[in-house]
């Protein structure tokens, strides 16, 4: 008996289909990175496999599980000898070629060398629970898929979904896979990495009343990215329970940004229960599964909070320090976002080949009006700007269009010296003539405009002045305004409220750091200037002139008119 689903690796009809199965062997041959493979701890596995329903003392021989990436088998094995003891438990008459067994699962492995390697332990699983040889063999080719499970059709709903989807960014996939995913799920919005549609297709493919359990970034819940897939969970599904892993060894190596176990049923959306950093050993797992499942006001050690209309629409979902969220909720409701209240929020420029574009300012032999000073986070890191004196070379026009380089003989001749690193490069593939171009547009302007740096990764809001002479790079974040001063806004963004919003907004990545980025800074809500009374002005520019953080907070905390709690919620008062 063979499964009559349909693996897109060896049958796909689809325009331009040469192309896509030239792509999906590539990647069916790549290594461990490119495809996005992280390997879960068992205890992980166990736990939301419990979390998830399904368990041994279910008749789990009438359920459907679909695993969409199994790799080495971390979920499946564990999953299937579940499967295998509920088989001996409900039916005391098993048949040794585990006919009854062949609708029971269904897992998709696009990488060649996984696939084999788990199929081979697979059989041999089977044969240990007492499957014949034969019946391994058939059970194996009807369970097992080799193919691209995005790109795979399914011919019946599971009940269960279980998983780690691979984390992959977008830029590692071939164009005409993205192209190809793209026409199929509306979740693949922006730079939204791959796990997103993932996630979309194994919703729709739950049965009424069934159950997804993953493992993955959670970057989705908060991220411009992540809005359609935020969406469709809002309207059509309930996320039931969410753990988040920060500072949590859930994974056999280490992983940048922090993963959460997400837990979403298909029927109709009801309230969170949330957990935070479980210790990563089964008798905590256990009854951390006790409480989640059971009766939330028995839970003596508090570890699991229910919380109403999480999921609420597309906007960022919020799963954690709800005395905070109180604060950012009024401050929204009082006060315009940053960009409302007269400053521009933007990030520094991307050139797609620095080695290229960046060097010693003096050494950069092309005309003098072709190139800018260039600050990056190095020259910051002492909170103040320590130019190390490198430059970027700036091939745009004032119209934004490209310099004609016959114009400029010194420029024609530095690039051409390096035209063949700058057309390998998916900018000049995609519009050859414009190979000598930066990913991003330079605007001179910038460089002369005095600014707020901030830096993209940091612990801490590190917020320094520049004083419009340099231009920034692509991994720091500016404030400028016309009508702000300035140093009164570094004070704003040096006090806790910047974190604040920051941490609301933001994903965790590895050693507790947040990500300063663009779209959480104009998060951010701020008084306009005119309305700021004279002496709250003064205090604020004099503790930014004083790099004091106590007087940044005092000065803050009265801008915003913040009441003993709110304070407190802060992290305490102002001094």
């Amino acid at each position: 008996m063979m499964s009559t689903e349909r693996s897109a690796l060896v049958q796909l009809s689809l325009p331009g289909f040469c192309e896509v199965e030239s792509a999906l062997e590539r990647l069916a041959q790549a290594g461990i990175e490119q495809r996005g493979a992280i390997f879960t701890r068992s205890e992980v596995v166990e736990f939301m496999l419990d979390l998830v329903g399904y368990k041994a003392e279910s008749p789990l021989q009438h359920m459907r599980l679909l695993e969409p990436s199994f790799g080495h088998g971390d979920f499946l094995l564990p999953a299937v000898q579940r499967l295998l003891t509920a088989y001996r438990k409900h039916c005391p008459d098993i048949r040794t070629d585990g006919a009854e067994l062949h609708a029971c699962i269904r897992a998709v492995e696009l990488h060649a060398a996984s696939f084999n390697t788990t199929r081979h332990a697979l059989c041999s699983l089977l044969q240990d629970y007492g499957i014949s040889k034969q019946g391994a063999e058939d059970l194996t080719a009807s369970w097992l898929m080799q193919g691209d499970f995005l790109l795979t059709d399914f011919s019946h709903p599971f009940t269960h979904v279980i998983g780690n989807p691979p984390y992959v960014r977008q830029e590692m996939i071939p164009d005409v896979l993205i192209t190809e995913y793209r026409s199929r799920f509306a979740t693949l919005y922006d730079r939204a990495d791959i796990y997103v549609p993932f996630i979309e297709k194994s919703l729709k493919h739950l049965a009424q009343g069934g159950t997804l359990g993953f493992i993955c970034a959670d970057r989705w819940m908060k991220n411009r990215y992540g809005g359609p897939l935020r969406r469709m969970v809002a309207e059509r599904f309930h996320l039931k329970y969410y753990i988040d892993m920060v500072d949590t060894p859930a994974f056999h190596s280490d992983v940048m940004a922090y993963p959460a176990i997400t837990v979403m049923t298909n029927e109709k959306p009801g309230p969170t229960r949330i957990a935070h950093r479980p210790v990563i050993d089964p008798a905590t797992l256990s009854r951390l599964t006790e409480a989640l499942l059971g009766d939330p006001s028995a839970d003596n050690d508090g570890a699991v909070k229910e919380v109403a209309s999480v999921a609420l629409s597309a906007e960022p979902w919020i799963l954690e320090s709800f005395d905070q969220l109180a604060v950012v909720r009024r401050l929204e409701h009082d006060f315009p976002t940053i960009e409302k209240a007269g400053c521009k929020v933007g990030i520094g420029v991307a050139t797609g080949a620095d080695e290229a574009f960046i060097g010693p300012f003096d050494a950069l032999d092309v005309e003098p009006d072709r190139k800018l000073p260039l600050i990056m986070t190095r020259d910051i890191l002492t909170g103040e700007v320590v130019w190390r004196g490198l430059g970027i070379i700036n091939p745009f026009a004032p119209d934004g269009g490209l310099v004609n380089l016959t114009a400029y003989p010194k420029l024609a001749r530095y690039m051409e010296e390096r035209r063949a690193q700058l057309c390998r490069r998916h900018i000049a593939k995609k519009n050859p003539s414009n190979w000598y171009r930066t990913i991003d547009r330079i605007y001179p302007d910038l460089a002369r405009t005095p600014k707020l740096l901030i830096p993209d990764i940091k612990g801490d809001a590190a917020i320094v002045y520049e004083d419009g002479h340099l231009y920034p790079h692509h991994n720091l974040y500016y404030i400028r305004s016309a009508e702000w001063d300035l140093k009164a806004l570094r004070a704003v963004l040096r006090s806790g409220i910047a974190r604040l919003f920051i941490s609301i907004y933001s994903t965790k990545m590895r050693g507790g750091y947040l990500r300063f980025q663009a779209q959480y800074l104009r998060r951010i809500t701020l008084p306009s200037w005119q309305d700021v009374p004279k002496a709250i002005k003064s205090a604020l520019i004099e503790a930014a002139e004083a790099d004091d953080q106590f007087a940044c907070n005092r000065a803050v905390f009265r801008l915003y008119g913040l009441s003993d709690q709110e304070k407190a919620a802060l992290g305490g008062n102002e001094e």
